[in-house]
């Protein structure tokens, strides 16, 4: 069976009830997490043991938050004060698990769905989805990530072009498949909004509602937008349901033509702010 799981974010006891609840087997299963798989959670470390000792019966995304654990490794980043990275930063194989974080994947199209952490822009089809989250995997596992990362923040550009080359390149990748959640018709990114869907002004919509997005009958599941609710359409899947923040940690069954969410509660990790 195979299970699409929205943002764990060092949230491990969930993770283990959930694991339960779906009698999960290594040999006989598969899980697919959809990125944020540490920080703000308490147990960040743990989550990365567990998944890591699935082996290949766990395909793990990368979310914004796992960018910022190797940002802050490399000196990049300060320490926000609601993280929960001390532990994995402190950690006598902490090279070992930066190591293995940085050889997770950006965007896996499989079992019929294309999945990311946040979501894909309009200009994109899901073939160059998948090839430019390539470009980016292969920076991240590069001897030049030092030098990636120094580059890897910003919010310009804010729209695609196909001649974008180098680190703007790279940087809109990331922005889109760990970032997004707005943007205008013409698929201009914006980032200071971060409400539920219907809190846009009129320029701006979800990614996923602009017009003639080209992924558009593509079935997409996401995790990243916790204030977007449950999100179920034919072609898209928001599995986010704000674990963390005291809500839910959701996993959907995908195979066999099923769409069937499971749940379990969770206690308040953090607060909103």
């Amino acid at each position: 069976m195979n299970y699409l799981i929205g943002d764990l974010q060092g949230c491990c006891d969930a993770f283990e009830r959930l694991l339960a609840t779906l009698d999960f087997s290594p040999s006989r299963d598969r899980i697919y997490l959809l990125g944020d798989l540490v920080n703000r959670g308490p147990c960040s470390l743990r989550v990365l043991e567990r998944l890591a000792g699935f082996g290949d019966a766990a395909t793990c995304l990368l979310g914004n938050h796992d960018l910022h654990l190797l940002a802050v490794a490399h000196g990049v980043r300060r320490v926000h004060r609601s993280d929960t990275l001390d532990e994995i930063l402190a950690s006598p194989r902490r090279e070992h698990w930066l190591h293995w974080l940085r050889h997770q994947r950006l965007a896996v199209q499989e079992h019929g769905w294309l999945m990311v952490h946040a979501g894909v822009v309009p200009q994109w089809s899901a073939a160059q989805t998948l090839a430019l989250a390539a470009e980016v995997e292969a920076m991240l596992q590069s001897a030049d990530l030092p030098a990636f990362l120094q580059v890897m923040y910003g919010n310009e550009p804010a729209r695609w072009n196909d001649t974008l080359q180098g680190a703007d390149r790279w940087r809109f990748v990331v922005n889109v498949l760990t970032r997004i959640r707005f943007c205008d018709a013409e698929g201009t990114l914006d980032f200071k909004l971060k409400e539920s869907a219907d809190a846009a002004p009129p320029h701006l919509m979800p990614w996923f509602d602009v017009p003639g997005r080209r992924t558009a009958g593509t079935p997409i599941a996401f995790g990243h937008w916790s204030t977007l609710g449950v999100l179920d359409r034919p072609d898209l899947l928001a599995l986010d349901t704000g674990c963390v923040w005291g809500g839910r940690l959701t996993a959907a069954r995908v195979d066999g033509g099923r769409r069937e969410q499971i749940s379990v509660a969770c206690p308040q990790a953090q607060a909103p702010h």
